[in-house]
């Protein structure tokens, strides 16, 4: 009974749930399925459940048709695959991470205190697999990297070394976010809607902490979109605050490259490698052209609804040049030598664009585009009002999209941790369709542009 009682009072716990599974060893061989998919299939039957006992509209339309546009191209792409049971597979997938968790995270978001514990889990799990990453580069007993086994990578594996660094990115944009505190309206009198200066203190220790294991993940996808997303972060906190906040972060960052030792040199050629794609790449930058021309290839010849879904592997090798390897090289964590598959062009966009057509591109992107649209309206609007909380969500919610949106140019859904991009999806989706806009109708009723209202039983407001 008393468990029943916590979910009733608190239904973001399935959620939570689904957080702290993924903080459990993935499966040795790499496959995407684990504990916390098994999880985020609970939450979606919980959420149906309390729906059908509390007898409510679950979504507005806006929310509705925004969380459910990706369902047209993907259903419509399934009907293309090379086999039923690919179709359903990747229909499951899709739906699993770009509709139905996310749609069960904004429903199960009741109030700001849902949000704030949300927001803490995904840096504990950050600060848990940073820990671990940080061990495995210390103790060289990571993923292999130029033949030593210290690229950090979590719980996640050789298999997933995108895991740990898509992980730690999260973690990170929550705390600085949370260390912002709202950007330039937090002020002493902004009142109880503010973040206490202690929680933004911890918050702020925290990201320091993260940019070491974000480091040694050696993704340069990440390191890109993390520093994408900071940067516009700081720059919705204000000027002043900016200047502050990149100060230290450049001194951190000093003591961080000069205190890795060996690692530097590795740290630095990673770098410079982000520069040298067309003057003498490495391998994985060559594999990664050639699929990506590959995708490109496909979606010329079906343009509009694509090869299938799960078609990549079956039509890769018609359209990919010489160029391309056998495979990646896969080591270390754990697991012995491994040659892993080409199975995906490591670009979102390109992968729904050569599986789905221009049909299935706009349906997805469409669908993200229209959360950032809605979120910045939301984070537009919140400057108007004294809730700096308020504005605290808005830019964690858009700076997590904007991370999304820049690493989908270099990496695609796949592995344990993509069960939390759909986690992350519904908190943004909470915010740009459900927090957000009720500040903002919050701050046209103050200025008497609409009537007042009151608001539905479990809108999540702050």
């Amino acid at each position: 009974m008393s468990l029943v009682l916590w979910l009733s009072r608190r239904p973001v716990l399935p959620v939570l749930a689904v957080v702290v599974l993924l903080a459990l060893p993935a499966s040795g061989d790499g496959g995407g399925a684990g504990p916390a998919d098994a999880a985020s299939a609970l939450v979606v039957g919980y959420c149906v459940l309390r729906l059908l006992r509390e007898r409510r509209r679950p979504l507005s339309r806006t929310a509705a048709v925004v969380l459910g546009l990706p369902v047209a191209g993907t259903a419509l792409a399934a009907m293309g695959a090379v086999s039923p049971g690919a179709g359903l597979a990747g229909l499951g997938r899709y739906l699993q991470i770009f509709v139905l968790l996310p749609a069960a995270v904004v429903l199960l978001l009741r109030d700001r205190r849902d949000v704030r514990l949300l927001l803490w889990a995904l840096i504990g799990l950050a600060l848990w697999e940073g820990a671990v990453g940080v061990k495995q580069y210390v103790t060289a007993t990571g993923a292999s990297y130029q033949g030593e086994d210290i690229r950090a990578v979590g719980t996640f594996g050789a298999q997933d070394v995108m895991g740990m660094a898509t992980v730690v990115s999260f973690g990170l944009i929550c705390a600085v976010g949370v260390a912002l505190g709202g950007g330039p309206a937090s002020t002493p009198e902004s009142g109880p809607g503010s973040t206490p200066p202690r929680e933004r203190v911890i918050a702020g220790v925290c990201a320091l902490a993260l940019l070491v294991p974000l480091a040694l993940s050696f993704s340069r996808g990440a390191w890109i979109a993390t520093t994408l997303t900071l940067t516009v972060q700081l720059a919705l906190s204000g000027p002043r605050r900016a200047l502050k906040v990149g100060a230290v972060a450049l001194a951190a960052g000093v003591v961080l490259v000069g205190g890795l030792g060996v690692g530097t040199a590795m740290l630095q050629e990673r770098l410079d490698s982000i520069t040298q794609v067309a003057d003498a790449p490495d391998q994985s930058v060559t594999d990664r052209y050639t699929m990506w021309a590959a995708a490109t290839g496909m979606w010329r010849e079906h343009p509009l609804t694509g090869v299938g879904l799960k078609g990549f592997p079956e039509y890769r090798d018609g359209h990919a040049s010489l160029a391309l390897s056998s495979g990646g090289d896969t080591a270390g964590a754990g697991a012995g030598y491994r040659k892993q598959p080409l199975l995906s062009p490591h670009n979102m966009y390109l992968l729904v664009l050569g599986e789905q057509g221009l049909t299935g591109l706009l349906c997805l992107a469409g669908s993200w585009l229209a959360l950032l649209t809605l979120g910045l309206r939301g984070l537009w609007t919140t400057g108007t009002t004294r809730t700096t909380r308020a504005r605290e969500y808005g830019v964690i919610g858009c700076g997590l999209l904007i991370w999304l949106l820049v690493d989908f140019m270099y990496a695609d859904i796949g592995g344990p941790s993509t069960v939390l991009t759909g986690v992350v999806l519904g908190l943004v989706a909470w915010w740009a369709l459900v927090g957000g806009a009720e500040r903002g109708r919050a701050a046209r009723v103050v200025a008497g542009v609409v009537p007042a209202v009151p608001v539905a039983r479990g809108a999540g407001v702050l």
